[in-house]
């Protein structure tokens, strides 16, 4: 007489179980689409030898390789550069840093923006950046870090340090990892009622359903996570958008703030997120940019590890302009990126 609904509530508990996995991979899913390897070659491409080879910048509407001389002079005219990277690869910290160390060397005060911290450890971040006598690991628990990102802040603390020396602004880019995670479990439509949504400031925000992005979150939610239903790939889908429109709202706060300033020589705006965040421009650049009304300089790197065996895979980057430009780097010293 018991088995029925002990058998529904355990396939209550079992489904109940792979939301939350599936919310947790959500969190790296759209932001690590990248491959990897190891070493460096030359190779064709459209028929012209185009060498590829470590720490080159490639332009994607010409193909071809730039100075970092003739970048640097093009970075400096932007008002936002989103860098985007493979998660844990230290190479593209290095990568970032050079940016950034580029923009001082000219006399500018960039502002940077990072997707590692959340809305809720904005508070502690500033109080850490700006004289607070808290030590590392103090620091660690006030910003969330474990909740909000987890993994190694080894990887990225050099950004952090960097921005602390120099006295520069840190924005926290994500919303709440309990906000997006209710978005993802119980859809968009409920979560609106939740008071979360009115907190933290997305509740009256216009989310932008791009027909062209939801198909490119789609077949990468997919593709990572097989074997769900439509209506789980749905609810993914829409914490992927109130992701990169709370990141969208966040660039968009700090650049009117350095728009507003007196300083002349403030910014740009160095955004930092998974590469994910910003391919084909669309996740965050492109929210920026409606936001703005298109008033806005940007220009989107793609960061991705180079290999030989990556020649075809990076020509179809470069073709089909996954950013405006693909930084190549050596592959992590952790290995090749996950495909997911």
């Amino acid at each position: 007489m018991c088995k029925k609904p002990v058998l529904l509530a355990t396939r209550a508990i079992f489904v109940t179980f792979k939301v939350l996995l599936v919310v947790g991979a959500l969190w790296f899913t759209v932001a690590c689409m990248s491959g990897g390897g190891a070493g460096s070659s030359a190779a064709s491409q459209d028929g012209r030898h185009a060498p590829f080879k470590e720490w080159q910048v490639i332009d994607t509407a010409t193909g071809q390789p730039v100075s970092l001389d003739q970048w640097t002079a093009l970075l400096l005219q932007q008002d936002i550069i989103y860098l985007g990277e493979e998660h844990h690869n230290r190479f593209h910290i290095d990568a970032a840093m050079t940016v950034l160390r580029r923009l001082k060397e000219e006399g500018r005060t960039p502002a940077l923006a990072m997707e590692m911290f959340g809305w809720d450890g904005q508070a502690a971040l500033d109080q850490y950046l700006f004289g607070s006598e808290m030590n590392r690991q103090e620091f660690l628990k006030a910003v969330r870090w474990q909740q909000n990102w987890g993994g190694s802040y080894e990887d990225y603390e050099p950004l952090v340090q960097l921005a602390k020396e120099q006295h520069w602004a840190v924005d926290a880019m994500n919303p709440p990892k309990p906000l997006v995670r209710i978005v993802a479990k119980n859809g968009l439509a409920q979560a609106e009622s939740d008071p979360m949504m009115a907190q933290w400031g997305m509740k009256d925000e216009t989310l932008v359903d791009d027909p062209i992005y939801r198909t490119r979150i789609l077949q990468q939610l997919q593709a990572c996570h097989g074997g769900g239903a439509d209506s789980l790939y749905q609810t993914m889908f829409e914490a992927s958008m109130v992701r990169d429109e709370g990141m969208a709202k966040t660039l968009v706060h700090r650049l009117n703030q350095i728009r507003s300033g007196s300083n002349t020589m403030a910014g740009p705006l160095v955004s930092y997120t998974g590469g994910g965040h910003i391919q084909y421009n669309l996740p965050v650049p492109k929210r920026v940019a409606r936001r703005l009304t298109d008033q806005v300089r940007q220009v989107s790197v793609y960061m991705t590890s180079f290999e030989v065996g990556r020649i075809e895979e990076l020509q179809d980057m470069i073709r089909e302009k996954i950013a405006d430009y693909l930084w190549l780097t050596p592959v992590s010293t952790k290995g090749p990126p996950r495909r997911c």
